[in-house]
């Protein structure tokens, strides 16, 4: 019984072991670049930096647009603000090259706003669009800007930036970007006013350009988390591309669909191009340059006769990764919130933990009742793994006895302890199952705490100021070390002297791995040791005030 439960242990040990590794592989500084990126074409690289996207011959055959004449690096912009954002639009293609999420913080500094789109302070990521097509602006040409800031104003349910591209061949094309109250979605729309003598046939792109390096490392015990483009259609479903893949050219990706959409996924946040179903789209992801990807789609646009007018467009997403609100947004855009492969149990963990916070307000207190819930639900399962146990510490010195009896003859030995489980109805395995249950349930916790953007940041009380980042002060981690030696206290002494020692180490192993875990974790583990003390407790007192098993060997 004893070496089962010990094997046991060594399985919960190793998932804890797997996550510290997965901390050190995350948190290990990225390799030095070869090159910095300065918009010259790397060998290999698949497009030159700058050059329009090409649709492929069943998709329209328009013939690939020539490198544009690159902008200044000081191109003019335009901010745009609203309750949520704020936007820095270039001259240089209308791109977004800069954006503050005002309702998130930076890890670094919480007087800060978060950054998603940068300029180059630590990122290259910018959203970027154009048209293809003989003389038509791409995301290089320079467009015209209005006066002064853009700003939603009291009142306003959205504000519109408008955008003029040189006129070329009689067509006249205005970028229009519209931006939304409380809203991190903008409607991005190309009107096309053909002056000229022919007609005109074109496509359009949507696409995120960005550098290769890892987004927002997570603080403390972590995992790699995934930055990188991802793809979405009805048949393919979810697919995630690594930018290595890019780099050799393993990428797999749907190609086209008539529904789906591309994004750029990384810690916490999302950007996500979302055209309507139903117009077919071409998807792709190529290297631009020494550590600079693209990846977006193609949409064809309807023929524009001489004299007549058009229009293309799609939807941004550049924001948070908040479940409730990608779900309505576009179908499958939930996904990007990836908890693993133990989603099954970690997307109802959410669920239940969001329930809870919209009675509470506050993730801490909610995460604190999901444990009571947990609990609750193994709460027989619980009782009779203690049973076991604490009728275990009853026949203690009966084992003890007959490991002096048969201590030579292990086989007898073995045989006389399982008659005596036998006659005494005691699970060997009983005081094992409680850690068993518990090793899913806090693997899906774990990952519900490092991927759901509402725990960033999230206070419960006191020192606790972020849930999703270690204790600073160490006062949860200790605390759970004391309650686990309590629990072996409790649990029955194993008559191997080394697995004995191996138990009375644990607490102290733990207590070392759990300083640097999510603060919510320790949290749901401290509350969960309570609880278990609690039980087991009783259920001992119990146990042994009868004398359970105190018969003579």
């Amino acid at each position: 019984m004893d070496q089962r439960r010990l094997i046991l242990f060594l399985i919960f040990s190793f998932a804890v072991i797997m996550l510290w590794e997965g901390w050190q592989k995350h948190n290990r500084p990225a390799p030095a670049p070869t090159a910095a990126v300065t918009g010259q074409q790397a060998p290999g690289s698949s497009a030159a930096p700058g050059a329009v996207p090409t649709p492929s011959a069943n998709i329209g055959g328009v013939p690939a647009l020539p490198e544009a004449r690159a902008a200044a690096s000081n191109a003019p912009r335009i901010t745009v603000r609203t309750d949520v954002m704020v936007a820095e639009v270039s001259a240089e293609g209308g791109s977004i090259v800069r954006l503050e999420l005002t309702q998130h913080k930076s890890k670094a500094d919480v007087s800060r706003n978060f950054v998603l789109f940068d300029d180059g302070a630590e990122h290259l990521y910018a959203a970027q669009s154009g048209l293809i097509g003989d003389g038509l602006p791409n995301h290089k040409t320079v467009y015209a800007l209005p006066a002064g800031e853009q700003v939603l104003k009291d009142g306003q349910d959205s504000v519109t930036l408008r955008l003029e591209a040189p006129v070329q061949n009689g067509v006249k094309v205005t970028k229009l970007m519209t931006f939304h109250r409380g809203s991190y979605l903008v409607d991005v729309a190309y009107e096309i006013d053909n002056g000229g003598a022919a007609p005109l046939n074109a496509h359009a792109y949507f696409q995120m350009t960005r550098d290769g390096k890892p987004a927002e490392t997570v603080e403390g015990f972590g995992v790699n988390v995934f930055t990188g483009p991802a793809f979405y259609s009805e048949a393919e479903k979810f697919q995630k591309v690594k930018f290595e893949d890019i780099d050799n050219g393993k990428a797999k990706f749907v190609k086209k669909a008539s529904d789906g959409w591309v994004a750029l996924v990384q810690h916490y946040f999302v950007s996500a191009w979302l055209p309507q179903e139903g117009v077919e789209r071409e998807f792709f992801a190529r290297k631009v340059g020494d550590g600079l990807y693209s990846s977006g789609l193609i949409l064809p646009v309807a023929a524009v006769a001489p004299g007549a007018k058009g229009m293309v467009s799609s939807r941004l997403y550049a924001g948070p990764q908040e479940l409730n609100k990608l779900e309505g947004i576009a179908k499958g855009l939930e996904l990007v919130v990836d908890y693993g492969w133990l989603t099954v149990i970690a997307a109802p963990l959410f669920w239940v933990l969001s329930w809870f916070h919209k009675i509470l307000g506050n993730w801490g207190w909610a995460i604190i009742l999901v444990t009571v819930l947990i609990k609750a639900a193994f709460f027989p399962l619980s009782a009779a793994s203690y049973k076991s146990m604490a009728k275990m510490r009853v026949l203690g010195p009966r084992m003890q006895r007959l490991k002096e009896l048969y201590g030579n003859d292990k086989a007898k030995l073995q045989q006389e302890m399982m008659e005596m489980y036998k006659r005494e109805k005691i699970n060997p395995l009983g005081g094992c199952l409680p850690i068993l249950v518990q090793i899913p349930v806090f693997i899906s916790l774990y990952w519900v705490l490092l991927g759901s953007v509402e725990m960033r940041h999230a206070p419960w009380l006191g020192w606790i100021q972020d849930l999703s980042a270690k204790d600073p002060y160490f006062i949860l981690p200790i605390i759970m070390g004391v309650s686990m030696l309590i629990q072996t206290k409790l649990n029955p002494t194993p008559p191997d002297p080394i697995q004995a020692k191996v138990m009375l180490a644990m607490p102290i192993v733990f207590t070392f791995m759990f300083l640097w875990f999510p603060s919510g974790l320790v949290l749901y583990w401290v509350v969960n040791n309570v609880l278990s003390i609690a039980q087991q407790w009783q259920i001992t007192r119990m146990i042994e005030g009868g004398k359970s098993g105190a018969k003579p060997a």
